[in-house]
């Protein structure tokens, strides 16, 4: 054969014969490690009950979005309830006065029932010795058609107090 690169030939020849050998060494190494992989892999997909990891993924995004339309409606649920409560008559103050000068004591009250509008009804209990009256006035926006005594008003502030 001659010579190569100055090499003789069967020299070239033994060293082509070993990098075969260490390549083929190579490569059984590496199938062995695809092989590995593949286990891993095929195990990783079919899950433990035969479901592969597609279906799974399908199913968790499936209940997630389960999830998203049950809290929308949930949240549209509180929103609503919310705005009932603003509407409830939740807000109740008692003013407690004399309302004559000719003795006694803090008989007389004034009662406001509110809502987070100020909407709502003043109760006015005037206590004298031989009766009493009761009022009672429609409250719109923390204000009456009707004309509001000092005692209701007090009343009515304290309501604002409350929030």
């Amino acid at each position: 054969m001659g010579e190569l690169f100055g090499l003789d030939g069967s020299f070239v020849v033994i060293i082509s014969y070993v990098l075969i050998l260490f390549l083929f060494i190579f490569v059984i190494i590496l199938s062995v490690k695809l092989s590995s992989l593949r286990k891993r892999y095929t195990k990783m997909m079919n899950g433990s009950q035969s479901e592969n990891m597609e279906q799974l993924l399908v199913e968790m995004q499936h209940a997630i979005n389960e999830q998203k339309a049950e809290s929308a409606t949930t949240s549209a649920q509180v929103e609503t309830i919310r705005q009932s409560l603003k509407k409830m008559k939740s807000k109740v103050a008692i003013h407690r006065y004399n309302a004559f000068n000719d003795g006694g004591s803090n008989l007389s009250f004034t009662i406001a029932i509110l809502d987070e509008f100020q909407d709502g009804v003043v109760l006015t209990g005037i206590h004298s010795r031989e009766q009493m009256y009761l009022y009672a006035k429609p409250i719109q926006n923390g204000q009456s058609t009707f004309t509001l005594s000092p005692e209701e008003k007090e009343a009515i502030n304290q309501t604002l107090k409350l929030s």
